[in-house]
């Protein structure tokens, strides 16, 4: 299955872009009349036809459309703490795109040892994981924001966060309601700051456990997007 992501997708005609027109007849050597498959990363699937095969151009008909494709009963926000290898952030955001997440915030903490993203790039490793997986919702990542303005502005049903500081927690199964909307909180590699657990409890999240082992960051926030989805399935 040949398959593009085309978020501006809009009418029965669509023109891939001159990179992705490049990739369909030159690399694929697709040809007139060959079948793609188009995602919008709004829920939209498409089946097409290629009309015009031209390497900078290459001009579709939709034949086919499916709406909600693979939409899960849930909502998943996850918001982590930048790792300060990026190659460890940009592999949780691949694996969590497979796995389902709705939405992404890196947030900047007060042991954040990185404090800056690159959002096209990040963009484009879930863009490719969105086709990999088949998937026609793409996830949004939103711009890096300080950890005290994120848990002021928090919107959802059920927060929560994971930290490592003694005291009693309960796990992330016994929290949640099925079906909800999910807001998780994961921290830096130094963890969450006393302050900062308390100002996020003080806004509404309660605080979790992911288990006894002590996780990377990373890894925290793929168990946590692994659990929600394995008890909404």
């Amino acid at each position: 299955m040949h398959l593009f992501y085309t978020p501006d997708i809009n009418g029965n005609a669509y023109t891939l872009s001159e990179e992705e027109s490049k990739h369909c007849i030159k690399v694929l050597r697709l040809e007139k009349k060959s079948i793609v498959y188009l995602i919008d990363g709004r829920g939209g699937f498409y089946k097409a036809e290629i009309e015009v095969p031209h390497p900078k151009q290459c001009v579709l008909t939709i034949v086919e459309e499916q709406r909600e494709y693979g939409k899960r009963s849930h909502y998943l926000h996850i918001a982590v703490a930048p790792t300060k290898n990026i190659e460890r952030l940009e592999w949780f955001l691949e694996k969590a795109t497979e796995i389902g997440i709705d939405e992404v915030t890196p947030i900047i903490c007060e042991r954040s040892e990185r404090k800056d993203i690159n959002g096209s790039r990040l963009n484009k490793i879930i863009t490719s994981a969105v086709k990999q997986s088949l998937k026609a919702y793409h996830p949004k990542l939103n711009p890096a924001v300080r950890f005290k303005e994120f848990v002021a502005a928090g919107n959802s049903s059920q927060k929560f966060i994971a930290h490592c500081i003694e005291g009693e927690k309960k796990a992330l199964k016994d929290c949640i309601s099925l079906s909800g909307k999910y807001l998780i909180l994961i921290g830096p590699e130094g963890d969450f700051s006393p302050l900062e657990v308390s100002l996020a409890e003080a806004a509404g999240f309660e605080a979790i456990t992911l288990g006894s082992s002590r996780l990377r960051t990373e890894t925290a926030a793929l168990e946590a997007c692994f659990e929600i989805n394995f008890l909404n399935r």
